[in-house]
């Protein structure tokens, strides 16, 4: 397995990983919060935030916070039915909780439970795959998470949900929606109030969002997330991503890993092993810097 460069790991430096999957979870991962907070402060990188598809993660963010001094670890909620879905009372507990970001539906939202966009020849599925197979086989299967009525208009539960993100200062980000249904919710946090967005991995088999949706997000101040994990896995190519983010404008995007899976590279090299591919690719280490950095930090930093 490959490792990052002097360079890349130079560049990376004091850089926040805004969506990694560790243990403790529900599903096989490849390192716990513990020791990838240690391992963060090795490399020299300023933290991460814990994602879970059903999990509330800020009150174990506050405990690694504590048993591992100067690694900051941040916390997270997504709304899909494990969490009830789009709930704003558990959004205001996770608020209190200092949680930071705040993921619309993934596994539960209606564009990925109904998406039939296959992944390239060859690509790994994603994890929560199997876990959401085993679930409905036992009859377990939450409502989907709506956000949109059949008019497209945002419905009032997640305008309920967008003021407590507001009144916490946290980041929403946008899930598994459909584009139409990402620009409309936007639209609405904006009303709302909601400071920091960002488009969760546009690239990702289910949404694919077309460069003028990404560019019209971008245009109202969202930030587009690219995860090393969709590239890596074989979900995109790495040269659409890297035509993407040049069609969008480096200033636009955010680097994130979303690794953690056991057959992936190790969680703390993800921006790293993503800033070499980057420079490869003709980006320059300002662009680059850029992206990981100075954006991830913006994004979760108060």
């Amino acid at each position: 397995m490959a490792h990052p460069t002097a360079i890349a790991r130079d560049l990376v430096s004091g850089a926040y990983d805004t969506h990694v999957h560790v243990s403790p979870d529900v599903m096989d991962r490849r390192i716990d919060d513990l020791d990838l907070a240690r391992r963060f402060i090795e490399v020299g990188m300023a933290g991460f935030v814990l994602k879970s598809h059903y999990l509330t993660t800020a009150e174990r963010a506050a405990v690694v916070r504590k048993a591992v001094p100067g690694a900051d670890v941040l916390g997270a909620i997504t709304l899909n039915g494990s969490m009830g879905g789009m709930n704003p009372a558990a959004v205001e507990i996770a608020g209190r909780l200092g949680a930071r970001i705040v993921w619309m539906p993934t596994v539960d939202a209606r564009n990925q439970r109904t998406s039939t966009a296959g992944d390239l020849p060859g690509a790994r599925p994603a994890m929560w795959g199997a876990l959401q197979a085993d679930l409905h086989a036992q009859g377990i299967v939450p409502e989907i998470v709506d956000v949109v009525d059949e008019a497209g208009e945002v419905l009032p539960a997640v305008r309920q949900v967008l003021r407590v993100v507001a009144r916490h200062d946290m980041v929403l980000a946008t899930g598994h929606l459909a584009a139409a249904e990402i620009v409309a919710v936007a639209e609405a946090a904006r009303q709302e109030g909601v400071r920091r967005i960002v488009v969760t991995h546009p690239e990702f088999t289910s949404q694919r969002l077309p460069v003028t949706d990404q560019r019209r997000l971008a245009g109202m101040g969202a930030l587009l997330e690219r995860c090393f994990t969709t590239p890596h896995t074989g979900k995109v190519s790495w040269t659409d991503m890297f035509a993407t983010i040049r069609a969008t404008g480096p200033a636009h995007s955010v680097l994130s890993s979303d690794l953690g899976q056991p057959f992936n590279p190790p969680v703390e090299d993800g921006l790293a092993l993503f800033a070499d591919r980057l420079l490869e690719a003709g980006f320059t280490p300002d662009e680059v810097r850029t992206m990981a950095v100075e954006n991830s930090r913006r994004l979760v930093r108060r």
